[in-house]
């Protein structure tokens, strides 16, 4: 019993950190308690339907009531009625970033040292290839526009078009970068609870960083462009590998079991402020 209170205690606890920036951020767009209230019973809802079904029985109503605390009316309402929320396009994303990827790294598009060339739009080594190649169906004006708009993208008066950011990470599109906050927090919380779960440390999930408390605030300039630098070659070379073990030139049907994975690398500073002395008498 002492267990489980000191449980519930760590969870409370590690929810509020948790939430407090994602609270600032709510705040800080209107987004009232009312509306973050109305997302977490649903999110409440869906997880105890899809993830807590017992063993060889469908998954009920009333055992969502039972797990969530919400009455059986209101996980019926909350499962049937329409999500108004905005969905992220994730396909329209994934093939923008297969674009900028491959861009990177696929040597027709690249030149001395892999840096990115800047592409004529028309070609056999032009940009209207590349997204040929890797932006599935979507047509390379749309293409195009969406990398401009973003700001990974800009267009010469050459006519050419080149890469100005190494990486798909909208920069300018509040909507995205909020889609964002969706996707990345999440992937990396299913990584520590995944682990906080897993009894084999052996099988656990890769998650570490560094940080130190006491570095001058003078550094930090340099600091943000060695860890970019270092971050972004290390990524550059996982990408590359995965790349060769993707299937998405194959035919799904003859993919078999397959599964999303990947590395995410975040930078975090906190400015901690300069000790004040104490009050004179």
């Amino acid at each position: 019993m002492l267990e489980d209170t000191a449980l519930t205690q760590a969870l409370g606890a590690a929810l509020a950190r948790l939430l407090r920036p994602l609270v600032r951020l709510m705040l800080r767009h209107s987004f009232s308690y009312s509306a973050f209230e109305s997302v977490a019973k649903r999110v409440y809802a869906e997880c105890a339907m899809q993830d807590f079904a017992l063993p060889g029985r469908k998954p009920s109503v009333s055992r969502a009531a039972v797990l969530t605390g919400l009455t059986r009316k209101e996980v019926n309402t909350l499962l049937t009625e329409p999500w108004s929320g905005v969905n992220a396009d994730s396909t329209h994303y994934n093939r923008a970033a297969r674009v900028v990827t491959a861009w990177v790294r696929d040597a027709r598009f690249s030149g001395i040292g892999g840096t990115p060339r800047a592409l004529a739009m028309e070609g056999a080594d032009g940009f209207s290839e590349l997204v040929r190649l890797n932006g599935g169906d979507v047509p390379t004006r749309a293409v195009l526009d969406e990398l401009v708009r973003v700001g990974c993208v800009r267009p010469r008066p050459d006519g050419k078009v080149e890469l100005v950011q190494r990486g798909f990470v909208p920069n300018k599109s509040m909507v995205a970068k909020i889609s964002f906050l969706g996707s990345e927090v999440a992937d990396l919380v299913e990584t520590i609870t995944f682990n906080i779960e897993q009894p084999d440390a052996q099988a656990a999930r890769y998650q570490r960083k560094v940080m130190h408390v006491g570095i001058p605030s003078e550094a930090l300039p340099a600091f943000r462009a060695l860890s970019g630098r270092q971050a972004q070659k290390l990524l550059e070379g996982l990408d590359a590998w995965l790349a060769e073990h993707d299937l998405s030139g194959v035919p799904e049907e003859d993919w078999g079991s397959t599964a999303r994975v990947g590395v995410g690398i975040y930078y975090f500073e906190e400015i901690v402020p300069a000790p004040q002395p104490d009050a004179m008498p």
